[in-house]
């Protein structure tokens, strides 16, 4: 049976974006870090003048947060935003290039008292983050700064060459990386705290159908509960922790304090309690540093569009 031409034209996209990643952490790494700067700003703001599907999507997301803002304001904030967005890919690509010197001078986190007390009590710890400044560079800082080794969970990307390729990526910085769909990744997680280790999971967009609901910025979306039922069933701590960039080379971040469990209540409703009080920090985070949320993806569920015969909604990177 010959494909339909739409089915053609996934796959050559697939393969095309492939080929385009492949590109990217083969050449860029090489490149002095001045110019990868001046090189990602450079696509950040043709892609910004270009008003793709992304770029329109970050600045209707941002409206949420900035709400007062003026459509001079949101455009500045989208521009910052996707300089942000194309920093966070320039230092990604770059990372297994930079020294053991760079790394753990790459990233000054405030509040890291409440990771490292948390994992000396022997508790385990769950960080929770959004998509914020560059969550790849703070984890290889952990492994690397802290010598704390930790597990955390990558979107399943198309095509699997490209997320083979992620993998791959993350697991040479010292991450155990494990796949977001299948029922095994959970147990996993629940092990790994249960021996007092360290997990890590990008918390701010329900990729699955158990989400819970919450309060984001004054509307209704969903984000996972898999932060907070593991801190439940574990005991682990579970600590919201926020990124963002200034105008050095370096990125910064705060650890906020434990979200603890609350006192009454079914397993369901202590989730969703706990689901809000992280949803909460999040916000206050991304308040402080708009710009540096690369939130280019529909979120609140007045946007989400049906789910199409795959059963997926809009995903992945786009600009």
């Amino acid at each position: 049976m010959s494909r339909s031409p739409r089915s053609n034209r996934l796959i050559d996209t697939d393969r095309l974006a492939d080929a385009l990643y492949g590109l990217g952490w083969a050449t860029v790494k090489k490149l002095p870090e001045g110019v990868a700067v001046r090189l990602g700003r450079q696509i950040a703001d043709i892609a910004w003048k270009r008003r793709g599907k992304g770029v329109r999507r970050l600045e209707s997301n941002l409206a949420r947060v900035v709400p007062d803002a003026s459509s001079q304001r949101l455009a500045e904030l989208s521009r910052a935003g996707m300089r942000s967005y194309m920093r966070y890919w320039m230092e990604s690509f770059r990372l297994p290039a930079w020294s053991e010197e760079r790394v753990k001078a790459g990233f000054t986190p405030q509040d890291i008292h409440y990771l490292t007390d948390g994992l000396a009590s022997g508790r385990g710890v769950v960080l929770a983050l959004p998509h914020m400044g560059n969550y790849d560079l703070a984890g290889v800082w952990a492994t690397t700064k802290l010598d704390i080794p930790f597990t955390t969970v990558a979107e399943r990307l198309k095509p699997e060459t490209l997320y083979d390729r992620f993998v791959a990526y993350r697991e040479g910085l010292g991450m155990e990386v494990l796949p977001h769909t299948g029922g095994a990744a959970f147990g996993t997680l629940a092990r790994r705290l249960r021996a007092g280790g360290l997990v890590c999971l990008v918390a701010d967009r329900d990729l699955s159908a158990s989400g819970i609901e919450v309060k984001f910025f004054g509307e209704t979306t969903k984000m996972p509960a898999g932060p907070a039922i593991l801190a439940l069933q574990t005991g682990a701590m579970l600590l919201p922790v926020t990124l963002w960039y200034d105008d050095s080379p370096i990125l910064r971040g705060r650890v906020h304090p434990e979200i603890e469990v609350p006192e009454t209540g079914t397993r369901g409703e202590k989730a969703a309690v706990m689901t809000q009080q992280l949803a909460d920090a999040f916000a206050s985070g991304i308040a402080d540093h708009p710009q540096d949320w690369h939130m280019l993806q529909r979120l609140w569920l007045a946007d989400l569009e049906p789910r199409d015969e795959t059963g997926s909604t809009e995903t992945g990177p786009t600009a």
